[in-house]
């Protein structure tokens, strides 16, 4: 995979970004209720994130959306505190650095809105993406914050911006 794009999302993208955030899921067996993957608004990520201090990202390669990672308002948190959210990556698209640049795009986003923190929730298994994670300053926390409604994530992370 040599030619690809970050860009933000568009509302025809809105199919294939919920193909693929499901397609992950299937893949790597994470539970379907509690997560992102029984989000409502999953198959209508543009208009959700069309919302104010929100911003998604998708990667597209040869016309296809391979990965996507946003960042949005934490619910029933202090304003100042924004969640990385719904991050996820195709098979191919892995080991390439390209988590490593949406991270950078969706960190800055959250930045350029006025956030002076970033959380996010992940599950125990997914290794790599802690170390990307680790790596840009996310810490390990004990406890969930706002109400993201994803209560089969049992790992929590924040980052000063």
């Amino acid at each position: 995979m040599v030619n690809w794009i970050i860009r933000k999302i568009e509302k025809k993208d809105n199919q294939s970004v919920a193909q693929l955030i499901r397609a992950v899921f299937d893949e790597l067996n994470i539970p379907k209720v509690g997560t992102a993957y029984a989000d409502p608004y999953l198959d209508l990520m543009f208009e959700e994130y069309s919302k104010p201090k929100s911003a998604y990202f998708v990667v597209e390669s040869e016309g296809k959306i391979v990965g996507g990672a946003g960042v949005a308002p934490l619910e029933n948190e202090t304003e100042a505190i924004c969640e990385l959210q719904k991050m996820y990556f195709l098979p191919e698209t892995r080991g390439l650095g390209i988590g490593s640049q949406m991270m950078e795009i969706c960190l800055q986003a959250a930045k350029d809105f006025g956030f002076k923190k970033c959380y996010l929730e992940t599950m125990p298994f997914m290794h790599d993406a802690q170390k990307l994670y680790k790596k840009v300053g996310f810490e390990f926390i004990c406890s969930p914050m706002g109400s993201t409604g994803h209560t089969s994530c049992p790992v929590w992370m924040l980052k000063e911006l």
